[in-house]
């Protein structure tokens, strides 16, 4: 099994992220291409995915926190050298992750049309919304499990094999879209339900192959899931960790649904535009992205060692890399916007609102990753209440009032201005948290925690009262 505290930091993070970029890549292709898709049908079919993304994210992110607390426990356990552990781990977190996607899916159908109705959808809007997320709610679970599985790949070092199925997933998934989308070679014409369906029956297959490498190769499946009293200590060590990711996850879908609603005040052509903007942002973060899927692994791994001194590094080197990273990203956006967006609307209005969200708020594009990069830190770190923290500096301090603000006084540029303001103010105070953070754990036990003393760090004693039988 690969590991992530031996190598130099500059070629571990290499190693970890060069594989994902093929991932990430291919991630973005599929939102883009899927928008296109979906924008052929016209604009209210782009306004109804529009609407959908604030709770895609909402429901999405809060299940896949339990992925996330589940693949930074077993990176820290892997990282201490406990394998066992980190099977028990992966075993009983799909049970939990079953358990929740199926509560959130019985809520999901009950609250559907109240809820957007109540984000501004209307008319055949709101029907296109609702038709559209009642299949996401259906193959939740899928999406879900298929994620967490990709991230404990990714937390073995096993960066390659997780772009790969990232790859085949999408590439099935854009397979298999036209057909359902339109109605293609006597499939039925499903329109934007084709579209949710295809993502569902492509995660099906990555999660079956996932589920295969994680079991034969990794070991790190088993049917050791029968004792109630392990299953809950591993669900109380992963909600220890998710449930600060899960409030933390929740916090951006409802800043994205307020943002919406403010949107829908101006026009539907705005809703439309924050909806395809949101696709060019996410590309725009490709790389990145693909250094921040690596970083919580990697810190963790790292941080369950004791080698704090190559988590300050690792953090610079990618902390460095995303501002210079977002600054060319700035500048190759102003001069090819007015040529991309075309491609995603044939509305003049759209059109002119894409390029002007763009231009006001390109510029802070490295600052957004430099945030994310510090609460993955503090995630992989194991201290999720501060990367919740800064999440809610960031949202409910920051951007909220920002755009109710910016809305108010000076309309659609207001609301775009109160992005770019917030992300640069959020991304210095994150930078500040994190060296702090890192300086005092440094103080408390070296920069490098020796074998020797490393039974007296804080989380090994967590270990040993957690499993006292396995130490």
């Amino acid at each position: 099994m690969a590991s992530l505290i031996t190598q130099s930091v500059p070629k571990t993070i290499m190693n970890l992220a060069v594989p994902m970029l093929a991932g990430t890549f291919a991630i973005q292709v599929y939102n883009l291409t899927t928008t296109w898709l979906v924008s052929r049908l016209g604009t209210d079919s782009l306004a109804a995915m529009s609407f959908s993304f604030p709770v895609v994210m909402l429901v999405g992110f809060a299940l896949m926190s339990i992925g996330t607390g589940t693949m930074t426990v077993v990176a820290y356990s892997l990282g201490g050298g406990n394998h066992a552990k980190a099977a028990r781990v992966t075993s009983h977190s799909v049970l939990l992750m079953l358990l929740m996607s199926g509560l959130l899916c019985i809520a999901g159908f009950a609250t559907a049309e109240p809820l957007f109705r109540r984000l501004g959808a209307e008319g055949n809007v709101l029907q296109l919304t609702c038709d559209y997320m009642r299949i996401f709610y259906l193959g939740m679970g899928v999406q879900c499990l298929q994620n967490m599985f990709l991230n404990i790949i990714t937390c073995t070092g096993n960066t390659k094999v997780s772009s790969a199925l990232m790859v085949a997933g999408t590439g099935l998934n854009l397979a298999v879209s036209p057909f359902l989308i339109f109605g293609l070679c006597g499939f039925p014409r499903m329109e934007i339900k084709g579209a949710a369906l295809a993502t569902i029956i492509a995660q099906s297959v990555i999660l079956a192959l996932s589920f295969r490498i994680l079991r034969r190769k990794h070991h790190l499946l088993n049917a050791d899931v029968k004792s109630r009293r392990r299953i809950l200590i591993s669900w109380r060590r992963v909600l220890n960790m998710g449930l600060p990711a899960v409030y933390s996850s929740v916090l951006t879908p409802v800043c994205l649904g307020i943002n919406t609603k403010l949107a829908a005040g101006f026009g539907t052509e705005v809703v439309a535009a924050l909806g395809v903007t949101g696709r060019l942002e996410m590309f725009s973060c490709l790389i990145p992205m693909s250094i921040g899927m690596t970083l919580t692994p990697f810190v963790a791994q790292n941080y369950g060692a004791g080698r704090l001194d190559r988590i300050r590094q690792g953090k610079n080197l990618a902390m460095s890399f995303a501002i210079i990273y977002g600054l060319c990203m700035a500048v190759m956006f102003y001069i090819f916007t007015p040529s991309i967006a075309p491609f995603f609307s044939q509305d003049q209005e759209v059109i002119r609102i894409i390029i002007k969200y763009v231009y006001i708020t390109c510029a802070c594009y490295g600052c957004l990753e430099v945030f994310r990069y510090c609460t993955f830190v503090m995630n992989g770190m194991q201290r999720p209440l501060f990367s919740a923290g800064l999440n809610t500096i960031r949202i409910v301090l920051l951007l909220i009032p920002g755009f109710i603000i910016g809305a108010h006084f000076w309309g659609v540029t207001g609301l775009f201005a109160a992005r770019t303001v917030c992300d640069a103010a959020a991304c210095i105070f994150g930078v500040l948290i994190v060296n702090r953070v890192i300086d005092k754990a440094e103080n408390s036990h070296g920069t490098i925690i020796q074998p020797e003393l490393r039974d007296r760090h804080p989380m090994h004693e967590q270990r040993r009262r957690d499993y006292p039988e396995t130490n």
